[in-house]
C-alpha cells in the first residue's frame, strides 16, 4: 500500500499548494488531482482487469467534479464519495484523494455535519462494496483495503484544514465589518462635532443680525421713513442664511436612522412655495411602483432646490412641478416663468452642481437651462434599474 500512501500525499500536497490561488486555480486543482488519480490507477494493480475502463471513468469523474467544489461543495462531496466507492469496488486500489479534497471544501463552506455524515457513509459503504465485488476477500481484508483507501488521518487533516480556513475567513470578514463600523462611527462623530461648532458659533450671530435688521425695518416703517435698500438686503440675507444654516445642521445631524425625505414629501414643498406667494402646481403621472430610496431622495432634493432657486433668483410668479413614473425611470421636471433669458448660458451655482452630482451618481441625466418661451427648466431622468 506504499503506492496508495504516496498517491495520497502527492495529491493532498498539490491540492494545498494550488488551493491558495483563486480564479483559474480551481481548474488547476481539478487537473492536478485528476492526473494524480489516473497516474496512480495506471501504475497500480487491477483486481478485475475487465472492469478497469469503468474504474478509470470513475477516477476521471471524481477528479473533474472538483471543479465545482466552490459552487456546490455538498454535491461534489457526494459525487467523489460514490466514485471512491465505485473504483475500489471494480478493482482499482487507488486512494480517495478527490474525496479528501471534497471533505476539505465542504467543511470550509460550513457543511461540517454533512461532511461527517458523508464520511461515515463512505466508511461503511466501502468495505461492503469490496466484499460484494470480490468473493475471495475476507472481512479483515476489506476493512484494511478501505482503511488504506481513505486514510483516516488524512480525512481528519482535510476536515481540520477546511475548518481552520473557514474560521480564518470569518475572522477576516468580522475584522472588515468592525473597521467599516469604526469608520462610520468616527464619521458620525465628526459630523456631529461640525454641527455643534456651526450651531454654537454661527446660529446666535445670524439670529442677532436677522432680528436687528427686521427690528430696524419695522421701526423705520412705523415712523413713515423710507427703508434703505441696504437694510432690506441685510434682512433678506439674514433670513436666507438662517434657513441655509438650519438645513445644513439638519443634514449634518441626520444619522440615517430617521426616515429620509422622498416623493411623499414633495407636496409639502409645493405647499410651502404657494404659502410664500408662488403659484406652484404639482402633477404626478404614471403608476408608482417600488422606487429605490436613493431615487426618492434625489427627486425630493431636485424639487426642493429648484423651487428654492425660483423663489430666490428667478422673480417668477408661477412654477410647475411634474413627476412622471415610467417603467425604467423617474422623470422630474420643474419649470418657471422667471426672468431667465432664452438661450442664455446658466451660471452653475452650488445648488445646481449638487443636483448634477446626485443625478450622475445614480447614472441619470440632468438638463438645467432657460426655456425658449422664457423662464427656466430643470429636467432630470433617474433610472430605476441597478439603483441601490
Amino acid at each position: 500500500m506504499s503506492t496508495g500512501r504516496t498517491g495520497i500525499r502527492t495529491g493532498i500536497r498539490a491540492a494545498v499548494r494550488i488551493g491558495a490561488r483563486a480564479g483559474a486555480g480551481d481548474w488547476a486543482i481539478t487537473a492536478g488531482v485528476t492526473a494524480a488519480l489516473l497516474f496512480t490507477g495506471l501504475s497500480g494493480r487491477h483486481s478485475h482487469p475487465d472492469l478497469a475502463p469503468l474504474g478509470y471513468a470513475l477516477l476521471l469523474t471524481g477528479g473533474l467534479a472538483l471543479a465545482a467544489h466552490r459552487r456546490a461543495p455538498v454535491a461534489v462531496l457526494a459525487v467523489t464519495g460514490l466514485c471512491a466507492v465505485g473504483h475500489q469496488a471494480v478493482g482499482l486500489d487507488v486512494p480517495a484523494v478527490a474525496y479528501l479534497f471534497a471533505v476539505y471544501a465542504a467543511v470550509r463552506a460550513g457543511h461540517r455535519i454533512v461532511a461527517v455524515a458523508g464520511t461515515v457513509t463512505v466508511l461503511v459503504a466501502l468495505p461492503l462494496a469490496l466484499l460484494a465485488s470480490s468473493h475471495d476477500l475476507s472481512v479483515g481484508g476489506a476493512l484494511a483495503q478501505s482503511r488504506d483507501a481513505l486514510q483516516l488521518a488524512w480525512l481528519v487533516a482535510a476536515g481540520a484544514a477546511g475548518e481552520a480556513l473557514r474560521q480564518a475567513e470569518q475572522r477576516a470578514e468580522e475584522a472588515e465589518r468592525t473597521r467599516e463600523e469604526t469608520a462610520r462611527r468616527r464619521a458620525d462623530e465628526e459630523r456631529l462635532h461640525i454641527a455643534r461648532e456651526l450651531h454654537d458659533s454661527l446660529t446666535h450671530q445670524i439670529s442677532v443680525i436677522k432680528v436687528q435688521a427686521e427690528a430696524a425695518v419695522h421701526v423705520a416703517r412705523r415712523r413713515g421713513e423710507p427703508v434703505p435698500e441696504a437694510l432690506l438686503a441685510i434682512r433678506d440675507a439674514g433670513r436666507e442664511a438662517s434657513r441655509e444654516l438650519r438645513a445644513t445642521l439638519e443634514a449634518l445631524r441626520d444619522d440615517g436612522r430617521s426616515p429620509p425625505h422622498g416623493l411623499d414629501h414633495v407636496p409639502e414643498l409645493v405647499r410651502r412655495a404657494r404659502a410664500a406667494g408662488l403659484d406652484a402646481t404639482l402633477t404626478v403621472e404614471g403608476h408608482r411602483d417600488d422606487v429605490p430610496a436613493a431615487v426618492e431622495r434625489t427627486a425630493y432634493r431636485i424639487v426642493q432646490e429648484s423651487l428654492t432657486n425660483v423663489a430666490r433668483h428667478a422673480a417668477a410668479t408661477t412654477a410647475s412641478v411634474r413627476i412622471d413614473h415610467r417603467p425604467d425611470a423617474l422623470v422630474v421636471q420643474v419649470d418657471d416663468d422667471g426672468t431667465a433669458a432664452p438661450h442664455a448660458v446658466p451660471v452653475p451655482g452650488v445648488g445646481l452642481l449638487g443636483m448634477r452630482e446626485r443625478v450622475t451618481a445614480l447614472g441619470g441625466r440632468l438638463r438645467a437651462e432657460p426655456r425658449g418661451e422664457g423662464g427656466f427648466t430643470v429636467h432630470a431622468e433617474l433610472p430605476l434599474e441597478g439603483t441601490p
